[in-house]
């Protein structure tokens, strides 16, 4: 968010935040608190959790350092979160309430377009999930949030440590955590990827995005 706004209003937006300091694991907000601000990620990293009509939990987005979340049920009027946030590892957060943000949007029109642009981001991230959904194999899926845990988690280079167990990664590619050990062990069999105790480690990009398959690009959801 602050990234596409001009410095003026960046600063405008630090000042109005509050800084909020998380410990790994500590929950951020849980599914109905009420939806009276947005963060944006400073430093560490923040899963948004969604509970199943069965009663599971699963990882359903993950944000790193320049993200926001909670930004959606602000825009949308909701009272109440619709989901749940939890620190992955020590994390700092701007907090920014609601009143604030109405604040800065009456007066810098700059904030809406912002805004917009996120909201048009979620909704073709989510538009693409789908259509891999219905056009992927599982084992594609896996790879590609894999893929994109890699831009999350910042890359030397040649290896890519990601510290999420196989139950966020079934999560996030929607898939049954078996499914998800089978094609770790089948990519750590090739040399694409180490596995150890709640992480995985990548170390060659390129194959695993060759395994991934192609692009969606010539999948895309009608508008």
């Amino acid at each position: 968010m602050l990234r596409n706004l001009p410095e003026d209003v960046v600063v405008l937006v630090e000042r109005a935040s509050r800084r909020r300091r998380y410990s790994a694991n500590e929950v951020i907000f849980h599914e109905g608190d009420p939806a009276d601000c947005l963060h944006i990620v400073t430093k560490g990293h923040v899963v948004i959790v969604v509970n199943t009509p069965l009663g599971q939990q699963l990882a359903f987005k993950i944000h790193g350092p320049k993200e926001s979340f909670g930004e959606l049920a602000l825009l949308s009027g909701q009272p109440v979160r619709s989901a749940s946030a939890r620190a992955l590892d020590a994390t700092e957060t701007l907090a920014l309430h609601g009143t604030d943000l109405l604040a800065l949007r009456r007066d810098h029109p700059r904030v809406n377009d912002v805004l917009l642009r996120l909201v048009t981001e979620q909704v073709l991230r989510l538009s693409n999930q789908l259509t891999e959904f219905l056009y992927l194999p599982v084992e594609s899926r896996v790879r590609r949030r894999l893929l994109d845990m890699c831009r999350v988690y910042d890359s030397d280079g040649e290896r890519t440590l990601i510290p999420l167990s196989q139950d966020e990664l079934a999560g996030l590619a929607g898939a049954a955590r078996a499914t998800v050990n089978r094609v770790l062990r089948q990519d750590e069999g090739a040399g694409i990827v180490a596995l150890e105790r709640r992480r995985v480690i990548v170390l060659d990009q390129d194959r695993l995005r060759h395994r991934a398959g192609p692009s969606m690009s010539s999948y895309r959801a009608p508008d």
